[in-house]
């Protein structure tokens, strides 16, 4: 089997609530979302999605997922896409670094592995721990009172998980997690996610202040050093994402003992391929996993679903179902939520078709 043409499309998502804020005054309203079809001479086309959370959450952006999709796709053209070691390497030396742009390419040649062995992505990944997986909310930044609100409105949803998102003002972030937590019941999960926004002053400030609070401390400071000191400092349980992007920062704060809990985003590492490999080895190392993306529509929700669902219960600290966040659906198949939680598709496979009336007319082809 070869890679006989690769096509890009872009896709608007438009959020529900209108607007997602987060530290420091960023906010995005409409992601734009790059979807992948890598086609195959044995008539298997396989599609991928790589969707950043605007510009300036990561070192990420659409319009360069899809310029360095166009740069990776004659790499590609003519390797048989099943060989996801060979598919890697070969973008890696194609391109240095940039591994967002790599993801949605990973991704849509696990989906055609799974179609040509008739086996799901979740299968090929490990196999289904269990009947599902439980979600968490992000919570848009908002006065304290109104994420109270908003986090009581989606727990009546089912959702027991939540992300407030925090990161500004020390003393309005701390009243943002006192406010929330007064709502939740014993067994909820909070976690205060400062997204890189507090100095390390200022993340010191608030863990004790909500050091009788349960919560999880969610990626405090801009710098591994400042996280540590953050950790070393607080009783709170800690969460690092941002600053954990390969194999190796995760064998270093896990021997630093920085966290007890990292977010395992696939566009962020790479794709598929190299997440299951942070994913295996947070295992083996005893450290538990949120496992999502930067953002997508049905394709990386079902990538997403694929990834946590064949990882152990133990270690499955949460996911996302990014789907129900946004008013377009780009693909039929994908999980979906119900209260709370949501399952892979069983189907060969992502088990997603794309909606070609919503992607139109692809922005990149390479052909053989």
């Amino acid at each position: 089997m070869k890679v006989t043409a690769i096509r890009a499309y872009q896709v608007d998502l438009p959020l529900r609530e209108g607007t997602y804020t987060w530290a420091g005054g960023k906010s995005v309203s409409t992601f734009d979302s790059t979807v992948v079809a890598v086609d195959t001479d044995a008539g298997v086309t396989g599609y991928g999605e790589v969707c950043p959370l605007g510009p300036n959450y990561l070192p990420a952006y659409a319009e360069g997922a899809r310029t360095g999709i166009g740069v990776l796709a004659p790499a590609l053209v003519g390797v048989d896409p099943t060989e996801l070691a060979v598919v890697n390497a070969r973008m890696d030396f194609a391109l240095r670094g940039h591994p967002y742009v790599k993801s949605a390419l990973d991704m849509a040649c696990w989906d055609i592995l799974g179609k040509v062995a008739g086996q799901s992505v979740a299968t090929l990944l490990g196999g289904c721990f269990g009947e599902g997986i439980a979600l968490y909310r992000a919570i848009t930044q908002l006065p304290p009172d109104e994420m109270a609100r908003n986090v009581a409105g989606y727990r009546a949803q089912g959702y027991t998980r939540f992300q407030l998102k925090v990161g500004n003002d020390p003393d309005t972030d701390i009243a943002r997690i006192r406010a929330v937590r007064a709502v939740l019941e014993p067994a909820d999960v909070l976690v205060a996610d400062a997204n890189t926004g507090w100095t390390q002053h200022a993340a010191i400030r608030v863990a004790d202040a909500v050091r009788d609070v349960d919560v999880y401390i969610e990626q405090p400071c801009a710098t591994y050093e400042q996280c540590l000191a953050v950790r070393r400092h607080t009783n709170r349980p800690v969460v690092l994402d941002e600053i954990v992007d390969d194999l190796n920062m995760l064998v270093r704060a896990a021997g630093d003992g920085a966290m007890d809990v990292i977010n395992l985003k696939i566009s962020k590492v790479g794709g598929l391929t190299k997440a299951r490999q942070m994913r295996d080895l947070a295992v083996a190392l005893g450290i538990a996993m949120t496992i999502e993306d930067t953002w997508g529509g049905d394709i990386v929700t079902a990538a997403i679903a694929a990834l946590a669902h064949s990882t152990p219960e133990a270690f499955r600290f949460s996911a996302t179902d990014f789907n129900s966040y946004v008013t377009v659906s780009n693909a039929e198949g994908a999980p979906q939520r119900v209260n709370g939680r949501m399952a892979s598709s069983r189907a060969p496979g992502l088990g997603v078709t794309p909606r070609m009336h919503v992607l139109g007319k692809p922005l990149l082809e390479v052909k053989g």
